[in-house]
């Protein structure tokens, strides 16, 4: 059956959800379709089930932190109880969302889409003609390539395990290894991280990510550099894993491997090329406001986004910029020079702004100041031994550039530093002269991270 409209969405995260929701309000015909259940990547398989699981396993580093200082006694993680607990954050999302686009008017389907021409997606038997068409599709793990690879668990069905196995290796030193590794680790399985290069979270600042890489292998965690996947293979109890370089190859024995190693856009199974849709190897080509350079029809907006930091937020931001350049004639361009991240292990570190590396690529002239804060009573107060900073500022105009984390609540932290790179704010804006900030608090220890940059 063919029927008309004026938007068709292809994804229902957090991305698509705004675009079809803003859509219909404006009294437009909206279609949104997935190939899986409504809710998207953030709401079931990223986001909500990793913070209650990252919860988890911060509770028990907590706990092993303050030994000897006033507290006693050991915790331990319930899994089977925990993943019951996480299910019910995730599994009344795909009803709820549904029912929520029927009662608004928004039509739905299920099933794979795939273009069928320039303005035509086909799911199943149904053509959705539409003025335009947004692809929010999510991401998907990335292929590997290697013998074996059917044999790993995807990072999506870790959420969700029955039991946790008691020896997992992770493929890939990204976030989300890193995550799950310290999860795992607190929940006493034995976790090995297998990076095929020598340096993991390359996105982050080197110094900071030394300084996690000590906590983690205090929590347990193996980590090996150089270590690209070579195969996974079968055995008689377990798994065999073989990775590293020709002919410096190891083994290692596992219960469960998780590929960790990536994701990339989920848009092949679109069939871009039937809708005159251009792509690369990261995804679908769009100009700086998310339209394909190719078909005008087509925005793009979250992971599916090849220029994307393919983090919920951003995700957000764009389908905001969609749903504008959909009603106000392309007007506003997607920007992502200033993107907080974090990372939910134990501890966290964040990042905003330059690393030195790309302020020196940049031809940039600035000043780093980085310090342990470790001896800091809010850190030592709950038995942190893993806590510091990097700042860096513009030489001249004293301006930050960037802010690099590792300690309690850097995650909540690091939007200051977001706030302060965005308005152009000077290491002198955030003192105490300028700011008294509330104390005792992690944020207060800005006024020691800037105080060594303030001109006297």
């Amino acid at each position: 059956m063919e029927r008309d409209y004026d938007v068709v969405v292809i994804g229902t995260g957090v991305a698509g959800s705004d675009i079809a929701w803003h859509c219909r309000k404006t009294g437009m015909e909206v279609a949104i379709v997935d190939s899986r259940e409504y809710g998207g990547t953030c709401a079931l398989r990223g986001c909500v089930p990793k913070r209650v699981l990252a919860g988890a396993a911060e509770v028990v580093s907590r706990v092993r932190d303050q030994q000897g200082n006033g507290i006693r006694g050991a915790v331990a993680i319930d899994w089977p109880q925990l993943v019951a607990f996480e299910r019910t954050f995730t599994d009344p999302i795909p009803r709820r969302k549904e029912e929520g686009f029927r009662g608004a008017g928004i039509h739905t389907y299920h099933g794979v889409a795939r273009f069928a021409g320039p303005d035509r997606v086909a799911v199943g038997d149904d053509t959705l003609v539409a003025r335009y068409i947004v692809v929010a599709a999510g991401a998907r793990a990335r292929p590997i390539g290697v013998p074996g690879e059917d044999l790993m668990t995807s990072s999506d069905d870790f959420f969700y395990l029955e039991a946790l196995p008691e020896r997992i290796v992770f493929v890939g030193g990204g976030y989300i290894s890193f995550e799950f590794a310290h999860v795992a680790a607190a929940a006493g399985s034995a976790v090995t991280i297998l990076q095929r290069s020598g340096r993991v979270l390359s996105g982050f600042d080197p110094d900071i990510v030394d300084r996690l890489l000590l906590a983690s292998v205090e929590a347990g965690i193996d980590v090996q550099m150089n270590m690209p996947l070579v195969s996974v293979e079968r055995g008689a109890a377990a798994l065999r894993v073989r990775a590293g370089k020709s002919g410096e190859e190891k083994t290692f024995g596992a219960d469960m491997v998780v590929h960790g190693a990536g994701r990339v856009s989920a848009v092949g199974e679109l069939d871009p090329a039937a809708g005159n849709v251009e792509t690369d190897r990261r995804g679908i080509v769009v100009d700086d406001r998310l339209r394909s350079v190719s078909n005008p029809a087509v925005y793009v907006a979250g992971d599916a986004n090849p220029r994307s930091p393919q983090l919920t937020p951003v995700a957000v931001a764009d389908a905001h910029i969609v749903v504008d350049n959909i009603l106000g004639g392309d007007a506003r361009v997607a920007d992502y020079t200033v993107v907080p991240s974090a990372v939910f292990t134990n501890p966290p570190i964040a990042s905003v702004g330059l690393t030195e590396e790309k302020a020196k690529e940049r031809g940039i002239s600035y000043i780093a100041n980085a310090g342990d804060l470790s001896g800091r009573f809010t850190n030592r107060g709950v038995g942190q031994k893993h806590a510091g900073y990097k700042l860096l500022v513009d030489e001249d105009s004293r301006r930050v550039l960037g802010a690099h984390l590792i300690g309690p609540h850097v995650e909540e932290v690091i939007n200051i530093f977001a706030l302060a790179i965005k308005h152009g704010l000077t290491v002198d804006d955030l003192t105490l002269d300028a700011i008294p900030w509330a104390y005792p608090s992690n944020t207060y220890d800005i006024i020691h991270m800037v105080h060594p940059l303030v001109r006297k």
